[in-house]
């Protein structure tokens, strides 16, 4: 158990918690929200006793192993698998003694030892400490890498893996998903939910926030109050109390108003496409969302250009990727061509690697093309957001000369109007930019990228160091942009409000991707799979070669190459089967969810309503026993031609 009683925390002259009171249980997987600033991460300092409250007490129960992912990650010479087993102290600490007792020649000793390895599950750590780092998107060729060979981001992926594999019964983890992509941010979001400890989570992704959390923690004006359920029932049960509030019901009520306009234009811009449809439902589920962050201290729109060109971008067979200084070529994506219209809203989705930020800035013009052609439109203005543009902003300056040097004969109201929206109110628009925090220069990033009125918009990761209310200001401002977007981002909460189409990113191929988020998690689990099918094969065949005379490996890897030549027509078909058999199962199951409504029986006026359900149900169940049917047949022919295979070799 852990209990806060009436603790109170001050920071320098802040005063971040005042007879704050909370009380967690084990096993209670518990979202931290709050403002930027608000005393998250004090909260975490607070339980591992590098800080200690001004007044109150902290009980936590005896004897808890506790795991917390540290922000800062040395460069260092060892292997990244050898960084993540250093996690467990208690095994390395058994392995050095073992390695000890084996020099002194103990024999008596190193059976000892051999039990404890046993006992602390130490003969299977490389092989978890390896799982970890791939499902965080490392390559197996990377395991042996020094950790100096890594870029900043991947090092902090490394750490998490390290936290990760630390034995725990609470586990701290602060912004965990700040630098994954959306493959990485669903595996982890999957092993938190199987983690069987107690979880302390601070994240700004509503969704990872859902599918983790059973509790949410909030700072509320220096107290933490505990809410029952995952963010979004959070969202509701605080939207309710701010409702009640007679002070905040005007200003509920303009919000509101606002988001149902909106929604109200788009309703007759909406095609039937599902994604299309699944954005009108989040648009409207965005007038009660509203309501929760009617408080915000963030509320701003973005600006299209007045001027667009029909196309706005064309790219015309074009190769994608980087010319080293030597001039040596490395393609990601090639034979690309696509054309933007006006008022497109894309999401790009695709394995970690595969080119998503690689297309981007080619889309831009900052990365040239490798062959092809960029074709921009007469009126062409490009938003492009990235995440080295904080380092490109000036420490030295405040806020106000930044946008002050983008248009020097703006009025100064006009420009502090301007970023107020952005959260940079009063003499917060003055303050220079080399003591802000990463969210901070985030959101100027963002507004000196509005305040150029682009009519394409191209953002790559905006969310990142973004908290809750800001990623809410910029869902709410991306929806109502009326210019194009192209975005790439692991928030699915965003890409949902945002986008009305998906583009997959994969296999050197940029091509639209029919299908919405939950159809790309059921692809990207398939094309999983099927590369672990391949490596078992790939070893399979090694180790036959190995063991095979020189004479006939040849001929043995000439037969493998033209068995494997015969079965993968089989092997798609059975994919696309699989595939198929997932996304009939989803319908299905969301029907007879509906089916299960007792008042669509008992209602006369819902006849018509029940009478086509059970007509989808009949339809889906027999699309599904024909896919089965297609699925089992492709597997009988593949498991009867490598049987014949296997017959012949012997």
């Amino acid at each position: 158990m852990i209990a806060l009683r009436q603790v109170a925390l001050q920071r320098g002259t802040q005063t971040l918690l005042e007879d704050a009171e909370l009380t967690l249980h084990a096993g209670h997987k518990a979202g931290i929200v709050g403002p930027n600033g608000a005393g998250k991460s004090s909260l975490f300092g607070l339980l591992l006793g590098t800080l200690a409250p001004d007044r109150g007490d902290i009980e936590m129960s005896g004897g808890q192993r506790i795991a917390h992912m540290a922000q800062e990650v040395d460069a260092l010479d060892r292997p990244i698998v050898d960084y993540v087993l250093d996690g467990d102290h208690e095994l390395r600490q058994t392995q050095a003694a073992l390695e000890a007792a084996r020099e002194r020649g103990d024999a008596h000793r190193e059976a000892e030892l051999h039990g404890v390895i046993e006992a602390l599950d130490g003969y299977s750590a490389p092989a978890r400490a390896a799982q970890l780092l791939i499902g965080l998107g490392f390559t197996q060729a990377d395991l042996e890498r020094p950790l100096s060979a890594f870029s900043g981001g991947w090092r902090m992926r490394a750490n998490l893996a390290r936290t990760l594999f630390m034995p725990s019964d609470l586990l701290l983890l602060d912004e965990p998903t700040n630098h994954l992509d959306l493959d990485a941010l669903l595996w982890l979001e999957q092993w938190l939910m199987r983690y069987p400890g107690t979880l302390l989570l601070i994240s700004h992704d509503r969704d990872f926030l859902d599918a983790v959390c059973d509790h949410i923690v909030h700072f509320d004006r220096r107290r933490l109050v505990l809410y029952r359920g995952n963010y979004s029932t959070f969202e509701r049960t605080r939207a309710e109390k701010l409702a009640l509030q007679q002070a905040e019901a005007a200003k509920q009520q303009a919000r509101r108003e606002e988001i149902e306009q909106f929604v109200a234009r788009f309703r007759y811009k909406a095609t039937k496409a599902r994604q299309a449809q699944s954005r009108l439902k989040m648009l409207e589920r965005m007038g009660d969302i509203a309501v929760a962050h009617a408080d915000s201290p963030f509320h701003f729109t973005i600006p299209a250009s007045d001027k667009t060109s029909h196309p706005l971008l064309v790219l015309d067979r074009a190769r994608l990727g980087y010319r080293d200084s030597e001039g040596q070529e490395t393609t990601q994506l090639d034979e690309v061509k696509l054309t933007l219209l006006p008022g497109q809203r894309i999401g790009l989705l695709g394995p970690n690697g595969a080119g998503k930020s690689t297309l981007i800035k080619s889309l831009t013009g900052e990365l040239p093309l490798l062959a092809g052609k960029r074709i921009p439109g007469e009126h062409l203005a490009v938003g492009y957001f990235a995440q080295h543009q904080l380092e490109g902003l000036d420490l030295t300056a405040t806020p106000f000369m930044h946008v002050q040097r983008l248009s020097p004969t703006a009025s100064d109201q006009a420009i502090r109007t301007f970023l107020g929206g952005f959260g940079f109110q009063g003499d917060d628009a003055f303050g220079e930019v080399g003591r802000f925090s990463g969210g901070e220069k985030a959101r100027l990033a963002l507004a000196l990228v509005a305040w150029r009125k682009p009519n394409l918009l191209l953002l790559d990761e905006p969310t990142n160091h973004l908290d809750l209310e800001m990623r809410e200001a910029l869902t709410e401002a991306l929806a109502s942009f009326e210019g194009t977007v192209i975005l790439v981002s692991h928030d699915r909460h965003l890409l949902r409000a945002t986008v009305d189409e998906f583009w997959k990113v994969a296999d050197h191929r940029v091509e639209p991707f029919d299908g919405d988020l939950e159809d790309y998690r059921a692809w990207l689990k398939a094309r999983l799979e099927g590369e672990r099918r391949e490596a078992r094969a790939d070893k399979a065949e090694r180790q036959a070669e190995s063991t095979a005379p020189k004479e006939d490996r040849k001929a043995s890897r000439r037969a493998a190459a033209e068995l494997r030549e015969k079965l993968r027509p089989l092997k798609k078909a059975r994919d696309r089967a699989e595939q198929a058999m997932e996304r009939v199962q989803g319908e299905l199951a969301a029907v007879e969810e509906a089916l299960g409504d007792a008042e669509l029986y008992t209602d006369p006026s819902r006849k018509a309503e029940l009478t086509e359900r059970l007509a989808r149900q009949g339809e889906l169940k027999s699309r599904l026993e024909a896919l089965e049917a297609e699925w089992l047949a492709a597997e009988e022919e593949l498991e009867a031609m490598e049987e014949a295979e296997l017959r012949s070799e012997t």
